[in-house]
């Protein structure tokens, strides 16, 4: 039995959380999506397999019992005789079980979609290409030849299991485990179709559209209900998982539903006030500098951050000033600097040290961590 622990790299003690960001990392690394190497895809169904036995708590506590988590009964009869034979001895649990009924339901699935921050601010709709399974257009999800038909497994006559006689530390037990004919389903495929081997689907690639929300962050996902695989047999189709992924932007940085972004201000504008032409999502806007503004000054521009997503309104476009000190001065420039500073005193600056209180450098760097 696989190791689905060590597929995950997680430890046998690990909580649903530590084993659901162990997969979303991996799921990142192998999706076939991203990665084209084939052994990452076989990887991919491997950790894929992993969590949805491991996210589960039933079947994850099968599994940790050396039972078979995707059987009926939890149990394999290959496995031996264990403590849910015993229970069933007591109880009548085999007997109950059934044949595992070979229509079933997909299986979800996840994929990885970048966006831009205009993508995320605006939404819009996406074109996607995936990688999925369907029903079989050939036996119609049937699993069978055309003009054939399952029949009765001559072993267990339809019940999906076999009864076993066992000695055990209590005596001579009556256990049933599954069929190793039919493989629990209770029946066989003499004749199966040819273009799905008998498992009711193929695979293919299908042309989807989803549709981007306002506001979506990164790595936020959407569930898209019935866009998952076709379950074996033609079972429903599972959900579709879409994570998106935001790309950095050059210019703003996104903070919730905040942007920030840094403007680099002449020191004679920032001496005398100017109006400004500021770019944001939404194009130019007027912006007006007072005169001695203070490098690491904010200018807060009302409803030109992100949207809230699922909420109404916009945040803020938080702009952080940079007034920029003149380098390589002409003769000229440099003299009527020192007129200016003989003007205002200060041909000798006042050096006595004060507690920063908050300049250019402590302003931006709160402003970008939160504090």
């Amino acid at each position: 039995m696989a190791d689905h622990y060590t597929a995950l790299g997680v430890s046998r003690d690990a909580t649903a959380e530590e084993i659901k960001r162990a997969y979303r990392k991996l799921a990142r690394e192998l999706h076939p999506d991203v990665n084209p190497d084939p052994s990452a895809e076989e990887r991919f169904k491997e950790i894929s397999t992993a969590y949805e036995v491991l996210s589960d708590a039933q079947k994850r506590e099968t599994y940790d019992l050396g039972g078979d988590p995707f059987s009926a009964g939890g149990f394999n009869g290959a496995a031996g005789f264990g403590f849910g034979d015993i229970v069933d001895a007591f109880f009548g649990g085999g007997a109950a079980r059934g044949p595992v009924p070979r229509r079933r339901r997909g299986q979800d699935a996840l994929i990885r979609v970048n966006i831009t921050l205009e993508d995320a601010a605006f939404g819009g709709t996406r074109d996607l290409s995936i990688d999925t399974a369907i029903t079989c257009g050939v036996c119609k999800g049937a699993g069978t030849a055309a003009n054939t038909s399952l029949v009765d497994c001559s072993m267990c006559r339809g019940a999906g299991q076999v009864q076993q006689v066992q000695r055990s530390f209590i005596g001579q037990v009556m256990t049933a485990h599954r069929c190793p004919q039919c493989n629990g389903f209770g029946n066989l495929l003499p004749h199966p179709c040819l273009e799905c081997v008998g498992d009711g689907r193929v695979r293919t690639r299908v042309n989807i559209s989803i549709q981007i929300p306002p506001g979506v962050e990164d790595g936020s996902r959407m569930q898209m209900t019935g866009h998952g695989e076709v379950g074996p047999g033609g079972g429903p189709k599972g959900d579709l998982y879409v994570e998106f992924v935001e790309k950095a932007h050059p210019i703003f940085q996104r903070r919730g539903d905040q942007l920030h972004a840094t403007l680099p201000l002449p020191m004679t504008a920032a001496a005398l006030g100017a109006t400004l032409e500021v770019e944001t999502l939404d194009g130019p806007v007027s912006v007006s500098i007072k005169a001695g503004t203070q490098s690491g000054t904010t200018i807060t521009l009302a409803g030109h951050g992100m949207p809230r997503l699922g909420r109404n309104g916009r945040g803020e476009l938080q702009v952080h000033l940079a007034v920029q000190t003149p380098t390589a001065l002409t003769d000229e420039q440099e003299e009527l600097l020192r007129q200016l500073a003989t003007l205002r005193n200060e041909e000798k600056p006042d050096a006595t040290l004060h507690q920063n209180a908050g300049g250019i450098f402590g302003k931006i760097k709160d402003a970008f961590t939160g504090r």
